[in-house]
């Protein structure tokens, strides 16, 4: 049974609500391992280390989806509990189509300078070579990896953390399962690892982006709307905390990867990456 944000909230009940949010961010934070396990055990450590140097520069692009969905959802919630059901569908169809606009904007600014960020941290040949190739996959689905995040936070605003769980679910175990497809079987490398991870990216936020275009029973749904600068400014100001905290790790990691690739080589960059992996689980 749905648990309404209106109700009177118990110890108990809080916990109920919020442990599907929990075991979503663990699943996304296991999921998120599985393309260096297969990489670095079937294709290579010169490949893994390249996925583990240019991921935390994705994450920077992607960092918006925090911002959005964090400072968005409060924002739609505050609204649907003065009873302003029509505004609030409003203002949550522009977050969502500000997040697409964004998307694609960042997807054309990472191609362009995907290369110049992987040479400016340190890399070289072969690993610069995986590296570029790698993120210019993901960037591809970078709109629905920004998705993805934004449409967990309102999953839950509409009242359904069940399904933003089951959503994850599904999108990790379509990427452990392409993974293990694409790389141990096709043995399609690098290409195989970033192939995989874009599908299931493209489920985790163009699922939800389909549910919510469609009749559901929520009180959420896209509708025609326009640009309100006041509400869309406090809405990223409420946000903006998520953002700086994932801008600022991923910002560390890419100053450690560049100290340990000029002090140590891959093999520094390579243990980092076995590190932050086992961190991103209790991050989550």
């Amino acid at each position: 049974m749905n648990i309404q944000l209106s109700e009177h909230f118990t110890y108990a009940k809080l916990l109920r609500f919020t442990l599907p949010t929990i075991i979503t961010m663990i699943f996304t934070s296991i999921y998120s391992i599985v393309d260096g396990i297969f990489v670095s055990n079937f294709v290579g450590k010169t490949p893994f280390a390249a996925v583990n140097l240019i991921f935390p520069f994705i994450m920077i692009l992607g960092a918006v989806g925090f911002m959005l969905g964090t400072g968005g959802s409060a924002l739609v919630a505050k609204t649907l509990g003065e009873g302003k059901t029509e505004k609030a569908n409003r203002y949550f169809s522009m977050i969502v189509f500000i997040a697409i606009i964004g998307g694609i904007l960042l997807t054309i600014l990472g191609q362009l300078v995907t290369r110049p960020v992987a040479a400016l941290l340190g890399a070289e040949g072969e690993m610069l070579e995986y590296a570029v190739l790698y993120a210019r996959i993901l960037l591809i689905t970078l709109t629905p990896f920004i998705l993805q995040y934004v449409f967990q936070d309102f999953l839950i605003t509409a009242e359904r953390p069940n399904l933003g769980l089951a959503l994850t679910v599904g999108a990790g175990v379509t990427n452990m399962v392409l993974d293990f497809l694409f790389i141990a079987v096709f043995r399609w490398g690098i290409p195989g690892a970033a192939l995989a991870t874009c599908i299931s990216q493209a489920v985790g936020g163009l699922v939800p982006l389909v549910y919510f275009i469609c009749p559901n029973r929520t009180p959420l749904r896209l509708v025609a709307t326009k640009l309100e600068l006041r509400p869309l400014r406090n809405a990223c100001i409420n946000g903006s905390s998520e953002m700086v905290s994932n801008l600022s790790t991923s910002l560390v990691s890419m100053l450690y990867n560049f100290q340990l690739l000029r002090m140590i080589g891959e093999d520094g960059v390579a243990a980092y990456g076995v590190i932050m992996y086992i961190n991103f689980i209790f991050i989550g």
